[in-house]
């Protein structure tokens, strides 16, 4: 929202979860007409081994980089010992269906950080100075919008996985699952971007627990949800990263103690990618822009295009034909944007706004306020 504007960013919302929606069929109809059950094989069948090359590298560079465990708290620490006590285990199954139980809990806690973001809006917005250009429609960082937006709604990498995991699998099926499953995912993400940008406006950061104060119990509570989602989400990353390795260099199969080895091997090289990077924003843009966008845009609408022997006005097509030369554009324009415009990082800051006369957000539910603004800093005088 902070990147779009706030009316555009809703829309690019909503048109990113159809893109999405549309793609993720789109797969799943090109691995039915070149016979292939895996990205990768279908790729290899359309494009050759350049084209399997290609996506290797994406595919492996998605998930291995979206482990951001951004926690403020003896965060080294805590990092290594999630690792090695829940991340790591969980990312030993050979059976990505045995992780259902685990989804199940992350869409839990989601519901449980959103329930927090919208508690917030109401008790801590007013307090906050809105920024001058706060709601304007559109602003000329759109294009790294749509990379974060593609960051957050790409699973494209791991579907033939979970198409695979389905009992009786069809195109049918997996479209009604696809179509309830985005619909799912974009209302939160409005009610989440929405709620965040209403309550900080131009102070957004690329991490929102980064806008909230330390010392705000309930949002730490949040940010103890937050990493529970990361450490349950990441394993299924996990599975794809090491299927490339399984597919590159093993010929698809891996042994029990190859298996494990490649597994410890992609787990520790990813903590230590946690350790050294703590700005978020960053990792949404240049994955968003260099990896989802070409995972979303490019590669599903080449493969149908070239698979394809619907006319050319058949509306699969046609929305192909516009898919893949946005995703170009995105790619292109997004990383050069990213790289001469990255967002902001103040990780483990305190936000100005948390510093006025000693206040605790931690009184806000059973407080009442007077606010002025000052050009530096917010003065809030409390009365009980």
């Amino acid at each position: 929202m902070k990147q779009a504007g706030f009316p555009l960013g809703i829309l690019l919302l909503f048109w990113v979860s159809y893109v999405t929606d549309f793609s993720l069929v789109l797969l799943i109809k090109g691995g039915a007409l070149s016979g292939t059950d895996t990205y990768q094989s279908l790729v290899n069948k359309t494009f050759g081994f350049p084209g399997y090359l290609l996506l290797s590298v994406l595919q492996f560079l998605y998930p291995f980089i979206v482990d951001p465990a951004n926690l403020f708290i003896g965060r080294h620490f805590i990092i290594v010992l999630s690792t090695a006590a829940f991340t790591l285990p969980l990312s030993l199954y050979r059976d990505i269906a045995k992780l259902g139980k685990i989804s199940l809990l992350s869409t839990v806690l989601t519901t449980l950080i959103l329930g927090i973001v919208m508690a917030r809006v109401v008790s801590l917005s007013p307090y906050i100075p809105k920024t001058e250009d706060a709601w304007v429609f559109a602003k000329p960082n759109a294009i790294q919008a749509v990379g974060v937006m593609s960051f957050a709604f790409i699973c494209h990498h791991n579907c033939f996985l979970v198409y695979g995991s389905l009992e009786d699998p069809t195109v049918a099926k997996w479209s009604r699952i696809i179509h309830v499953s985005t619909l799912a995912s974009v209302l939160i993400s409005i009610l989440f971007s929405t709620c965040g940008y209403l309550t900080f406006t131009g102070y957004t950061q690329g991490d929102l627990f980064e806008n909230y104060c330390r010392n705000d119990d309930l949002v730490t509570f949040g940010r103890f949800c937050y990493g529970v989602t990361v450490i349950s989400t990441y394993p299924i990353e996990c599975f794809v990263t090491r299927e490339v390795v399984a597919n590159v260099f093993f010929g698809g199969n891996l042994s029990l103690v190859f298996h494990i080895i490649v597994t410890v091997v992609i787990i520790t090289i990813a903590m230590f990618v946690s350790l050294l990077i703590d700005c978020l924003g960053i990792v949404l843009e240049l994955n968003g822009v260099l990896c989802a966008a070409p995972l979303i845009f490019i590669i599903p609408s080449a493969c149908y295009l070239k698979l394809s022997e619907e006319p050319r006005t058949h509306s699969d097509k046609i929305m192909a034909c516009v898919m893949l030369p946005v995703g170009a554009v995105v790619m292109v324009v997004g990383f050069v944007m990213a790289i001469t415009n990255p967002q902001d990082c103040t990780h483990g800051q305190e936000m100005f706004y948390c510093f006025p006369d000693n206040f605790s957000l931690t009184n806000i539910s059973g407080s009442h306020f007077q606010l002025t603004t000052q050009p530096s800093i917010l003065n809030i005088s409390i009365f009980q």
